[in-house]
């Protein structure tokens, strides 16, 4: 990879290094930013590595060994800068969760991709189309928690972002072309106002298991206690939830309930590992559960008809929309959105502006389209929602 570069990265960990590069990209109009996290790796993730780029210097800030690196609020707040990111949703959450950067004037890449209709809008296959750039996948699962980070892990990290800026640069000239400019930078003013996810163990979090609902209620006493069983270990190991065992190991423990070793090692979802280092407390979790009351089943809101109605005829009008345009549906309105607007069930321009204020463009684009699907559309009987 070094091959593609005149320089190697910088690796900055030293608070003076960290001003020096604030008081350079400060003078920059627009940076390529990325991160690293350690979800593979850790209970808890955490923001590992920030990649930013500006033209021929990527910079590599480690935050775990930096003392702090609050001198980037204002960088990352500055809008005056342009902030070029791909893929962007993941990142913005992280950065707010874990050092409440606030991102204002993001131009996400693959948000570009995806308004001007790409078919891939990977970053790895977008920089080989676009830059005859193969990126290689070795380093996809590193632990980037762990110090210190090897020369080949840095280069890896920089080419998420050092063909940003060029890439961005295509990209617009693409989206003003297709005059698709204002729809694209409206959906990034989008991503950057999504809210940080609360941290914290949810331990009713077994009913969003695939299947768990599937269940027999005594069944579903055992998921719980493996359930909480799981997360005592992983939190203890400081590991992900997955690495002790995973979401389909625990239904088909649960569904099967063993009552010994010999029945557990019956499982075939189940490793002889597992079954060595975990097997007494399996085994107790799942005896606890079959003499514990069962969990309620959570309720569930009403299906208001009319609004489900709504939805249905709105996600049809999208998908034939998108079809036309020939990109995703979502592209055209995000599911969220759509959802208020058939809750709401608006009979005019005014109102439907309110749901829609953060997406002006598309209001101006679509709202008479919008308007006409609900007139007349309310009283159809569906539940597809």
């Amino acid at each position: 990879m070094a091959d593609h570069f005149q320089h190697p990265p910088i690796l900055v960990q030293e608070p003076a290094q960290l001003h020096q590069m604030v008081a350079i990209l400060r003078r920059q109009p627009r940076l390529g930013i990325d991160t690293e996290s350690n979800s593979l790796y850790a209970y808890n993730e955490r923001v590992c590595l920030i990649q930013i780029s500006i033209p021929n210097t990527d910079y590599l800030v480690d935050p775990i060994t930096l003392p702090s690196i609050d001198c980037l609020l204002p960088l990352f707040a500055d809008p005056s800068i342009e902030k070029v990111m791909h893929g962007a949703e993941y990142d913005v959450i992280c950065l707010k969760r874990d050092f409440h950067f606030q991102i204002v004037n993001l131009f996400d890449t693959r948000v570009a991709c995806r308004t001007l209709g790409y078919q891939h809008n990977g970053l790895a296959d977008i920089l080989a189309e676009e830059f005859g750039v193969a990126v290689n996948k070795r380093f996809q699962r590193a632990n980037w928690g762990k110090r210190p980070l090897d020369d080949k892990l840095l280069n890896y990290a920089r080419m998420d972002t050092h063909y940003l800026l060029s890439l961005r640069d295509r990209l617009a000239a693409e989206l003003h072309a297709a005059n698709r400019w204002e729809e694209a930078r409206e959906e990034c003013e989008w991503l950057t106002q999504i809210q940080r996810p609360k941290n914290g163990f949810d331990a009713n979090g077994f009913w969003n298991i695939q299947h768990a609902r599937r269940l027999g209620p005594q069944q579903l006493a055992v998921l719980r206690e493996l359930y909480l069983f799981r997360d005592r270990h992983a939190r203890r190991r400081n590991r992900p939830p997955f690495k002790i065992l995973g979401d389909r190991n625990l239904l088909a423990i649960a569904q099967s309930m063993p009552k010994n070793e010999r029945e557990l090692s019956a499982i075939p979802k189940i490793s002889p590992r597992q079954i060595s280092r975990y097997s007494d407390e399996i085994l107790a979790a799942v005896e606890k559960g079959c003499h514990s009351r069962p969990p309620h089943r959570p309720a569930h809101s009403p299906v208001d008809e009319d609004v489900t109605a709504r939805f249905n005829q709105l996600r049809q009008w999208r998908k034939e929309t998108a079809q036309r345009r020939q990109v995703e549906s979502d592209v055209i309105l995000p599911r969220e959105i759509m959802l208020e607007i058939a809750k709401t069930a608006p009979h005019d321009r005014e109102t439907l502006a309110k749901i829609m204020a953060p997406l002006t463009w598309r209001f101006e684009t679509y709202g008479e389209e919008i308007l006409c699907q609900l007139q007349g559309k309310s009283s159809a009987k569906t539940r597809q929602v």
